[in-house]
This record gives structure tokens, C-alpha cells and sequence, in this order.
């Protein structure tokens, strides 16, 4: 353990505290946004919880010699781990608002996506970081589509739509960074257009193809598959520029708008802060994203490069599909923003990622490219 271990928390804070502070910043926003203010119950408590958890995961992974990581036998003990937990959660648990999608703990619920998603972003940083000279051959691409069908399928089967979009948005944007050729990228989005069409036929059920026609129509349901959608675009609508204020939300607190507190946490927050609220908020996710982009050009290793920016796609992923979903842009799939939606292992899984990010960032200023291509090729 002393030999992972390179320098203590405050140390390894020091060059990248903008990963830590911005998500802070973020996550106190979203609880403002869920406390009621009021006698009714409140979430704020337990997630103030998450979030401090999730600070210390990002302490520990930021002073943590991470390039063990590089590994290919450990990622792919990680990927084996995820898929086993991923077909126990659907023969071990029950259903839960129709979807098998957490085990529940007693204290804390673990949704197994979540971790699931580094893992996933390893696995394709290691295989494009070894395989980038050749991306032109097609087999790369079906090989990391087989691995990426592996996590994509099983999560569809829970069901959870919108986690699998997000790991098909994931794999997608590795191979773009990977210098995927045109011609290529014409057949994947070829691929996927059939694909989108047998998953209408086959696979999606009845109410996720209503949460469809009802993005495309919301007016033909607004009392059933539609009201989600249209309680949203009300209160992000009704925040005009400076909003009705903290805890005045009232298609919030008001429980007109369900899910405020995770689902529709960006429209429930647009409501009480307004579009000068929404311009802070976007704000710090383009400073954490642009600082992300920083440290991938000056990574040490095309792997560390690979992660850092399958992870600011994955952020991006979040916050495009969440926000697009609170404006009426996207169907209704449930998907949390990151930092701000309540739950923990989502929080604690993005603070751990980026804490991951700032070892290998701080690797990069102490190891010479040259020397750092050498370690860890396993």
C-alpha cells in the first residue's frame, strides 16, 4: 500500500483542486435545489452525506499511484465483475418502479451502472490507447462494440434505457477521439439507425414507447406519458430570468413536477434560480469539462488521455441528455445530472473518477511522456 501511495490529500490537491471545488460547488447548488424549506420531508441531510463521501473518495483516488490502472489484467477483472453484477442484480432483486436496476443494502442502495461506467471507460482507453495506430481497421471497432454490447445489453434487460444511451454515447465518442475514418463512421451510424429500429419493435416496452410518441407529440398525453415532460417545461418556463427564488419552487415543493430531486432536478433548479441560474450552472460544468480537455492534451500516456476524455464525455452525455429531457428536447428516460441529482453512488463514482484523473494528471508532470509509455503496458 505505501508504494501506492504517493503524496497526502492536501498535496495532491494542490495542482487540481478545480476537480474538486467545481463539483462542490455544483452539488451544494443541488442541495439548495431539493431541501423543501419547510416541515415536509427532506433528502438535503442524506445527500450532504453522499457528497462528503464522495469528497473523501476523491482525496483517497487523487493521492492513490493510479497507474496500476493501466493494467490489462486488472481492467479486465473490473469488466468480468461488472457484467457478473449486472446479471445477478436481474435474478437477484426484485422490480422497482418496473426496472431492476439497484441492490439495495439496507442503508444505501448501489446501482452496479454506475461503477460500471469507469470500468467501461478504462477497458476502451486501454484498448484504443494500444490499438490507435490502427483504428482504421474495422475489427477495433467490433471488438469494442462487443464489449460495450456486453454492459448495453444486460442494462437494457433491467430495463434502463436511459443508462444504456449513455454507454452507447460513451463508446461512440472513444471512437471518434480514437480518429475513427469516415467511411466507418457512416457504417456505425448506419448500424445504429437499424438497430434504433429493432429496439422500437423488440425490445422497448409499451411505456417507454409512450414516453417517446410523447416527446414527439406531448400534447397527445399530457394526463399520462406526457405530463412529466410538460410539469418540466412549466417550471423551467416559469423561472423566467431570475427565477422564483430558493424553496419557492412550486411545480417542486408542490410535487406538481415528480422526481425533483433526481429525474428533473435541472428543471426544478431552472424554476427557482432562472436562466441566470442556468448560465451558473453551465458555466461550471464548461470550466470542469474545459479543464478535463487541459489535462487530456498533457497527459502523459495515450491511456491517461483516453480516460480523462471518456470521462468528460460521460459527463457530457449527463448533462446533454438530462437537460435536453428538462427542456422537452428528449424523451423521458431518467437519467441524473451529474453532481446535482440525488443518490450515492453516482456522486460517489463521479467524484472517485475525477479524483482518479488528478493522480494520473499529477503522474504526467513528474514522468516524462517518453518513460511514462513504458510503465504499466501490461
Amino acid at each position: 500500500m505505501s508504494g501506492l501511495l504517493r503524496r497526502g490529500p492536501l498535496r495532491a490537491l494542490k495542482s487540481e483542486w478545480p476537480l474538486l471545488l467545481i463539483p462542490l460547488a455544483l452539488s451544494f447548488l443541488g442541495v439548495l435545489t431539493m431541501h423543501p424549506f419547510g416541515e415536509a420531508a427532506s433528502l438535503a441531510p442524506r445527500q450532504l452525506i453522499w457528497i462528503g463521501i464522495g469528497t473523501v473518495a476523491f482525496l483517497i483516488c487523487a493521492s492513490i499511484d493510479m497507474r496500476f490502472l493501466r493494467r490489462t489484467p486488472i481492467i479486465l477483472t473490473g469488466y468480468a465483475i461488472c457484467i457478473g453484477l449486472l446479471m445477478l442484480l436481474l435474478v437477484a432483486t426484485h422490480a422497482v418502479q418496473g426496472a431492476k436496476s439497484w441492490f439495495d443494502l439496507g442503508a444505501f442502495s448501489l446501482q452496479p451502472a454506475d461503477p460500471a461506467k469507469i470500468v467501461f471507460i478504462a477497458l476502451m482507453a486501454k484498448y484504443f490507447s494500444r490499438r490507435h495506430m490502427e483504428i482504421g481497421d474495422f475489427r477495433h471497432i467490433i471488438v469494442s462494440g462487443a464489449y460495450a454490447a456486453g454492459l448495453i445489453l444486460l442494462i437494457l434487460v433491467e430495463p434502463d434505457l436511459g443508462t444504456a444511451v449513455i454507454f452507447s454515447i460513451v463508446w461512440f465518442g472513444m471512437i471518434l477521439v480514437s480518429g475513427i475514418s469516415k467511411k466507418h463512421l457512416a457504417i456505425i451510424i448506419t448500424s445504429a439507425a437499424i438497430a434504433a429500429a429493432g429496439l422500437w419493435t423488440f425490445a422497448l416496452h409499451d411505456y417507454q414507447r409512450a414516453r417517446i410518441v410523447s416527446f414527439i407529440n406531448p400534447a397527445s398525453d399530457i394526463h399520462g406519458a406526457g405530463y412529466n415532460a410538460y410539469q418540466a417545461t412549466v417550471a423551467v418556463g416559469s423561472g423566467e430570468l431570475w427565477g422564483k427564488g430558493i424553496g419557492y419552487g412550486t411545480q417542486s415543493k408542490l410535487r406538481f413536477l415528480p422526481e425533483y430531486e433526481t429525474d428533473f432536478i435541472f428543471a426544478s433548479f431552472s424554476e427557482e434560480w432562472g436562466f441566470a441560474g442556468i448560465v451558473l450552472v453551465l458555466t461550471l460544468y464548461g470550466l470542469l469539462l474545459a479543464r478535463l480537455l487541459y489535462i487530456a492534451r498533457r497527459s502523459a500516456t495515450n491511456f491517461d488521455a483516453l480516460f480523462t476524455l471518456g470521462v468528460a464525455i460521460l459527463l457530457m452525455a449527463h448533462i446533454g441528455i438530462h437537460a435536453g429531457i428538462n427542456l422537452g428536447l428528449l424523451p423521458v428516460t431518467g437519467t441524473t445530472i451529474p453532481f446535482m441529482s440525488y443518490g450515492g453512488s453516482h456522486l460517489i463514482v463521479e467524484f472517485a473518477a475525477l479524483g482518479i484523473i488528478a493522480a494520473l494528471a499529477r503522474d504526467a508532470r513528474s514522468v516524462p511522456r517518453e518513460a511514462a509509455g513504458q510503465e504499466y503496458v501490461g
